[in-house]
This record gives C-alpha cells, structure tokens and sequence, in this order.
C-alpha cells in the first residue's frame, strides 16, 4: 500500500490496520476508551506546534489528530454503529444549519452578528437534545466534563453570562476573586483540608471568570506563565552552577536574587 494525498488511503489503512486477519495486533486490542486519551494528546500537540509556530511540525501533527476520528470510526463501524462518511456528513449538515447567513438567506452584517446567530442556533440544538432524552434544556449542558479545569470554568462562566448571570464588569469580579482570597486564608488558618480545597477551587474558578471578564484565554495566559516560570528557573538553575552552588543547598535567599536577576532584564 502506498502513501496518498487521497483521505480515502487514510480510511483503507486503517481499515487493514484493524483487520483481524493480518492487521496490527496492537491496534486489534484497542477500544474507544483506550483511544480517547490519544486523541486528546494530539490535540495538545497540535497546539504546542501552532505555539511555536513550527509548520512542518504542524502539518505531521494535523495528520496525527486527522488519524483519530478515522480510528474511532473504523471501530464504530466495526460495532454497526456508525462509520466516517456519517461523521462527516453529520458535520457538513451542522456547519451549513449553523451558518444560515453563508448557505442561506439569512444575512449577518458582521462577525458579532454571525456569532449571535450561532449561538441561538447551539442553543436551540441543545432544547432538541434535552427533548430528546426527556430532560430538561441547560445552557451548561454540552460543556465536556474532559476539558480542562480552567477551561471548563472559563466556558461554565460564559454560558451563564448568556443569561445575564454575570457581573456587570471586571472591578466587580476581582472584587469576587480577592473575596475568594479571604475564604482561602480563612480556612488555611483552620488547617481543614478540604476545606481549604473548596476555598481554593472557589478561588480558581473566580480568577478563571476574572480572566473572561478581562477578555483573556485563561488556559492560554496559565500556559504563557508556566513557560515563564520554566524559563527563569533554568537562568536561576545556571547561576547557581556558575557560582559553584548546588541549587539544594543555595538557600531561598541567593536563588531568589537569581530570580529577581532575571526577572529585571526581562522586564527591561
């Protein structure tokens, strides 16, 4: 079998790959469970290539995440459950009902326009889904469990903010965050750990609302300061070899001056 720019290759590769007579056994073994956290994996890479703007990097890493649904579909067919030309289809349907002002007559005089238009259109794809299983409709339902923490909060908060449960502005939500702050001290101060875990979560969730309010991607802006930290604490890692001092044994005292060091230089 030969490579090919045809995803239609991608599919018969597959296919063979989990044929039970001469496929690979690894790929035999696995299951949508066993799979789903690849699939997450990829993504992240995904991103990480777009962060470091590494194209090639990005088109390998294109075709590790575009391997997943077709993985996922090869064993949804295998099961009789659905196969890739449904997921597809199911797509291409949703993006046309989601964009009448492109496929239809409706017209959306700019893009604050077509994201209303989307958002009353997910919102009533919900009430059909709630109908559906006999539930009652939630503008927090369809927000993934997987996603990550902050995420998730920064993603809770704005559904509720879709229904005027929100803060009027950002002063009133920091205000919400150094509340939260308080609580936190308060029950640190009593050494009650999951105490302290239901302050803090509270405090997180406060900073991730702070974060939209402030119209910034917390997920991203805890990203850029994690590379931050990585960053000065490899300079603080170097000084203290150059100064002949095991990092273990430098004291807080000298590893914060080579802090402070390189937190003055990259500030200018």
């Amino acid at each position: 079998m030969t490579p090919s720019r045809d995803i239609s290759r991608l599919i018969e590769i597959m296919a063979a790959l989990r044929n039970p007579d001469g496929g690979c056994p690894w790929d035999l073994e696995q299951d949508f469970s066993t799979i789903r956290h690849y699939t997450i994996e990829e993504a992240y890479e995904v991103a990480d290539a777009i962060e470091r703007q590494d194209y090639d990097d990005l088109r390998e890493e294109l075709g590790d995440l575009l391997l997943q649904p077709v993985y996922h579909a090869q064993m949804a067919a295998e099961r009789g459950l659905f196969d890739i030309g449904d997921v597809v289809q199911a797509i291409t349907e949703k993006l046309i009902r989601r964009h009448p002002h492109v496929f239809g007559e409706e017209a959306a005089r700019n893009a604050g326009g077509a994201k209303a238009k989307w958002d009353a259109i997910k919102a009533d794809e919900r009430a059909k889904k709630a109908e559906k299983k006999g539930a009652e409709a939630s503008v927090l339902d369809d927000v993934p469990l997987t996603l990550p923490s902050l995420a998730r909060a920064e993603k809770l908060s704005k559904r509720a903010a879709s229904v005027q449960f929100d803060w009027p502005d950002w002063r009133q939500t920091l205000a919400k965050v150094r509340e939260e702050l308080d609580e936190v001290e308060e029950a640190a101060a009593t050494g009650d750990k999951e105490r302290i875990a239901e302050e803090l979560g509270d405090l997180l969730f406060a900073a991730a609302n702070l974060a939209r309010k402030l119209g910034v991607e917390g997920e991203s802006a805890l990203r850029d300061a994690n590379l931050k930290f990585t960053r000065r604490f490899h300079y603080v890692e170097q000084r203290a070899a150059a100064d002949g001092v095991a990092i273990g044994e430098a004291g807080l005292e000298r590893l914060d001056g080579y802090w402070n060091e390189v937190r003055q230089a990259e500030k200018g």
